[in-house]
């Protein structure tokens, strides 16, 4: 039986026809979340907003997406968010293999640094960024719009896009 760890990894740009998609793929990724916030994580409006200023990289297997990750160009650095992967394919190096290809596109747009920011509580995550290159820079607060049932602030985390 295939996986997308051993097929041809099939990449996109997502269209406003995909937010529907993508909102049901965010959420059921950001579930594991709910311990320390309530609700769902994204909806349409904002997908919409996002792809206004950045845009979703999609990986598909078969017919359907099974990850995206949002990337937006801020001058010559990058911003990658939203990294998720269908729970069902989780730990088969999607993600990662997602994260590269976005870099690739932020690096031929010019790009020579990528930035993300990740929440404290998600104490799996910084070892798997820095995994991929990635390095803490600093912590900032969390959006004070967001009520979470256990503070939390986030690690920011950038990586260098120079030509290896």
């Amino acid at each position: 039986m295939s996986s997308p760890a051993t097929d041809t990894l099939r990449l996109r740009i997502a269209g406003s026809a995909d937010a529907e998609a993508l909102v049901r793929l965010i959420n059921a990724a950001f579930l594991v979340e709910r311990f320390f916030i309530e609700g769902d994580r994204i909806n349409s409006e904002t997908v919409h907003r996002m792809m206004a200023t950045g845009q979703f990289l999609i990986a598909h297997h078969g017919d359907a997406i099974s990850a995206c990750v949002y990337l937006e160009g801020r001058g010559d650095r990058a911003y990658l968010g939203l990294l998720s992967v269908d729970p069902s394919q989780q730990r088969n190096r999607l993600g990662s293999r997602l994260v590269a290809a976005a870099e690739d596109l932020a690096r031929s747009s010019g790009c020579r640094d990528m930035d993300l920011r990740i929440v404290n509580l998600r104490e799996e995550l910084p070892e798997f960024y820095r995994r991929l290159g990635y390095s803490v820079t600093s912590t900032s607060p969390f959006s004070p719009e967001v009520i979470t049932k256990q503070p939390c602030h986030f690690i920011n985390m950038t990586k260098s896009l120079a030509p290896i």
